[in-house]
């Protein structure tokens, strides 16, 4: 049992040095993004942060005591804490310390740059700005995923409302964010900003699909001597369905059974490590899925 002990700690601190390493990085550089290229230019690129510049730039002058406007970091703070509140009552987030870390980082990150980088990098030029910007965010947020972390904001809200309707999240998230993008639109009565925005969300996007190399949605089949062991890390701890599949050895002719589910892929790394902890020896295939149909076990 000592032996065991010592080979395990190593690898799990090792494990939450390289997760915490990733968030640390990503959150700057979501944070540099917002103060160097985005938030000069009004650009509004949806989430919790678009609405954050758009109060940023509306409340410039209003306030005696905050004559450059709401900081972009605390306003955003404001929004995050009771999404992720909501998100625990109704998700269950495992990973929400993981997510609280990272939206504290980003909002401590972009007030901290604020202050001291007071000067757009460039100067009238939008486009190039758009495009660095959702460059660096998107490097930010793929950093973020690696470490099977989110930021929150408005992809914690979809996860939401999804549960009790039949819109797809992906295509809430894109609801969300245009609403806000459009809210800078009537904020700024300049119609560049959505033009603009809507670049930036697209590199940003293309962005994370480069580092993000899996498929968006990955079918999984798990053979294992404890399948109800693993049906109750799918159930219960990622708040998944699945389907048990019956099936027979060829070589030996045993009967078993074969688990299927369908898992998102910032939910792979995580699903893999929770299976291996309960067994280390179980099979775990997978293949490119879609999601048209309903998920397996529904």
């Amino acid at each position: 049992m000592k032996q065991k002990i010592q080979l395990s700690t190593p690898i799990t601190w090792k494990k939450h040095l390289t997760d915490y390493s990733f968030i640390v990085v990503g959150s700057f550089l979501q944070a540099l993004s917002y103060v160097l290229f985005i938030a000069p230019y009004k650009i509004v690129p949806g989430g919790v942060y678009g609405i954050s510049i758009v109060l940023h730039h509306v409340t410039k002058g209003v306030f005696s005591f905050l004559p450059d406007g709401l900081p972009m970091g605390a306003t955003a703070l404001f929004f995050n804490v009771p999404l992720m509140i909501i998100a625990l009552k109704k998700l269950g987030l495992s990973s929400g310390p993981k997510t609280a870390v990272t939206f504290l980082l980003i909002s401590f990150f972009t007030d901290g740059l604020s202050y001291f980088l007071t000067e757009p990098l460039l100067e009238n030029d939008p486009f190039i700005a758009g495009f660095y910007g959702g460059a660096i965010l998107g490097a930010g947020v793929a950093c973020i995923f690696k470490a099977q972390s989110t930021s929150a904001g408005t992809d914690v809200l979809a996860r939401v409302i999804a549960i009790n309707s039949n819109i797809k999240v992906s295509n809430l998230i894109i609801l969300l964010d245009s609403a806000i993008v459009v809210l800078g639109l009537l904020a700024f009565q300049d119609w560049t900003v959505p033009l603009y925005s809507w670049f930036t969300i697209f590199v940003y996007g293309k962005v994370v699909d480069m580092f993000q190399v899996e498929n968006p949605n990955r079918a999984v089949f798990i053979v294992s001597n404890k399948t109800e062991e693993i049906k109750h890390i799918i159930v219960d701890k990622m708040k998944m369905r699945g389907t048990f599949l019956h099936g027979r050895g060829m070589y030996e002719g045993k009967e078993r059974e074969i688990i299927f589910t369908i898992a998102e892929r910032k939910d792979m790394p995580r699903l893999k490590e929770e299976v291996k902890e309960v067994d280390p020896h179980a099979f775990i295939s997978t293949m490119h899925a879609s999601k048209d149909s309903p998920p397996p076990g529904k």
